[in-house]
């Protein structure tokens, strides 16, 4: 069998790019629960994952493998296999039949123990949906040529240069920016009302990298869209699923001030802990991520940036059943219902929905950048690139508006030096590859444990 001669490689095939660490979830602390992740957002602006039809054709001949991170515990995996359910429903593919998951596989030797073994089973195209799992689908593509591996939050595909790798990714940054939005007119409502002094945001982060730097640096974007004078500190929990991590970062950012938390991790336990400050007096609300989380802060929660994964997971299967080239990197957004924003909760300010509706607007037809260069200045300290004697990766001018911007690291050792991001004034976010790659520092925003 292939996996005994894949024994005999060797492992180093881009092995630097490995970004998470395993993740394994913890247990739900008491009063933490899973809010459902069935029902799709409807918020004017945004398209709902569209409902399975079923079809009396002849199913198509694929058998699909899909390995996940975490299980439906974590929202982020909840989004990801209801969306790929969905889109074989709508295909005629039989998820019973026809798809195999393989749940809590972390980002280490058993993904690729898992790929090869779904590529044994027959599987024809075989999906991951953490960014951690890609050198893993890697080292299998190379290994089962034959067959499509497409990992989502990926960023090898293409410099891989191999057929069969794929990378998808949803414009996430577009759903952060609204879900910005509707924080930043609850943040004015409540400095209107004298309730706040101080506008002041904090945001739980997983890892310091570019997929959670550009979503949070978009969300505070949309924040000051409404607030100019917000500012942000982000806090890490080097994990992406961790109840209990997740819950005590966002205390401690209230504990620092914080109003209005946003995050990027994949747990209920940061809305949890925002509910029940709120239930205590504190002036505290919370924009969450992958699912509605009305259920855990009924009252505490504004909204949550969602992906609808159906889209990106219908396209590409779509294009496989066809026979057709699956592209080296997919991304879309808003235009297609890729990103939306979950139901606006009940302590949302008076004028959110047309606030919320204009936004969605600018970013269909185009008419707002979300990462405007004129609208932040990038801190004058981060590029180390410099005091090292390579290249910089970007270029700002005397008022600190950067001018040019490297994207991509061509070659594994973490300096970004092609890809020119900066176009008309403004930088272009997943569209040189599909996943995200603003990591650029704005000086509003300060990480509080990014050592």
């Amino acid at each position: 069998m292939k996996k005994v001669f894949a024994s005999l490689l060797t492992l180093a095939m881009v092995s630097s790019l490995a970004a998470c660490g395993p993740a394994t979830p913890t247990t739900t602390p008491a009063g933490t629960t899973t809010p459902s992740v069935t029902t799709p957002a409807t918020t004017p602006g945004t398209t709902p994952a569209t409902t399975p039809t079923t079809t009396t054709a002849e199913k198509p001949n694929i058998k699909i493998g899909f390995i996940a991170l975490h299980d439906t515990n974590s929202g982020y995996d909840a989004a990801h296999l209801e969306g790929v359910t969905n889109a074989a429903k709508e295909l005629g593919v039989d998820p019973a039949t026809q798809i195999i998951f393989k749940y809590n596989i972390p980002e280490d030797e058993k993904a690729y123990d898992t790929a090869v073994d779904l590529a044994e089973q027959g599987c024809t195209i075989i999906f991951s949906n953490s960014y951690g799992h890609q050198m893993h689908m890697q080292r299998a593509a190379t290994e089962y040529p034959e067959i499509t591996f497409v990992a989502a939050a990926g960023d090898l595909a293409a410099p891989s240069k191999l057929t069969n790798l794929k990378n998808i990714f949803p414009y996430t940054y577009e759903s952060r920016y609204v879900s910005g939005v509707v924080a930043g007119k609850k943040l004015k409502e409540l400095m209107d009302e004298g309730k706040v002094k101080d506008p002041y945001v904090g945001y739980v982060g997983a890892f310091p990298y570019a997929e959670v730097v550009s979503g949070y640096t978009a969300f505070l974007l949309g924040i000051q869209s409404i607030v100019p004078e917000a500012h942000m500190d982000v806090q890490y929990t080097n994990s992406w699923y961790d109840p209990v991590a997740e819950g005590e970062a966002a205390n401690a950012l209230m504990a620092r001030g914080a109003v209005i938390i946003g995050q990027h991790a994949d747990s209920t336990g940061a809305p949890s802990a925002i509910q029940a400050a709120l239930a205590s007096g504190k002036v505290a609300y919370s924009v969450g991520y992958n699912i509605d989380m009305r259920s855990v802060a009924p009252d505490a929660a504004l909204t949550s940036a969602q992906n609808n994964w159906a889209v990106l997971y219908k396209a590409t299967l779509d294009k496989f059943i066809k026979g057709e080239e699956v592209p080296v990197d997919f991304a879309t957004g808003s235009k297609d219902g890729a990103v939306m924003i979950s139901e606006l909760g009940n302590k949302v300010a008076a004028g959110t929905k047309e606030a919320v509706d204009a936004a969605w607007a600018g970013l269909k037809d185009g008419s707002l950048k979300i990462f405007d260069t004129s609208k932040y200045t990038v801190k004058k300290d981060f590029d180390k690139t410099k005091a090292a004697g390579k290249t910089p990766t970007y270029e700002i001018d005397a008022d600190g508006h950067v001018t040019k911007c490297f994207a991509l690291d061509s070659n594994g050792d973490f300096v970004n030096d092609t890809g020119e991001a900066i176009v008309d004034g403004a930088f272009i976010e997943s569209t040189l590859r599909s996943a995200p790659y603003f990591s650029l520092r704005i000086d509003s925003i300060t990480e509080l444990n990014n050592n």
